[in-house]
């Protein structure tokens, strides 16, 4: 059985991801409590693995390490820390050439090497970054969207996905409210 490619992502009502680049993925327009992080945490957990762009991963990598093991910060978060520094990973990069935290760099050829990791692997593989969920829905490699939709619209900003040559029809498995009108809603990518 092969592994499953599923972008998982914030989103606001007209899903833009960021207002603004310098947000790094945690914008105030963002309503995002323990209820909804400990929901993050069980879906992070359950992944077998993370495909992330740069920009995600450089985020993730000046954060998390440190919020695991910082007793200020709430059991949730460290939580999440840990979870996000163990599991395995795959950073799509041409520019890194190490990194640390159970880090695998995929540089040349990305599309075709992630084709393999989805073919020969299992499980559900969580998906961070618009460039590159755009890149692996092109491909046809993309199985799942997993949206946290808060009620906010932002008008301008950094959309979930580029543009796309044409419509991808979806199929909603499983969706879920949250307080302070966060919603989450997963859909199954139709593959053509």
């Amino acid at each position: 059985m092969a592994a499953r490619f599923v972008y998982w992502m914030n989103v606001s009502l007209d899903l833009k991801i960021e207002y603004t680049a310098q947000e790094n993925g945690g914008g105030d327009w963002m309503r995002i409590n323990e209820t909804l992080h400990r929901e993050f945490n069980r879906r992070a957990k359950a992944f077998s693995a993370s495909v992330e762009g740069s920009k995600v991963y450089e985020i993730m990598e000046s954060y998390w390490p440190n919020v695991r093991s910082d007793e200020s910060e709430p059991d949730v978060m460290r939580e999440y820390g840990e979870i996000w520094t163990s599991s395995p990973k795959y950073l799509v990069s041409r520019t890194r050439t190490s990194a640390d935290y159970n880090t695998q760099i995929i540089g040349e050829n990305a599309i075709e090497r992630l084709a393999e990791i989805r073919r020969d692997g299992s499980g559900d593989i969580g998906v961070g970054g618009a460039t590159i969920a755009t890149q692996l829905l092109q491909a046809n490699l993309l199985d799942e969207l997993l949206l946290f939709t808060h009620p906010a619209v932002l008008g301008q900003g950094r959309p979930l996905f580029d543009e796309q040559a044409a419509p991808v029809q979806l199929d909603l498995l499983e969706q879920a409210s949250f307080s302070e009108g966060v919603t989450m809603h997963r859909y199954s990518i139709r593959h053509s």
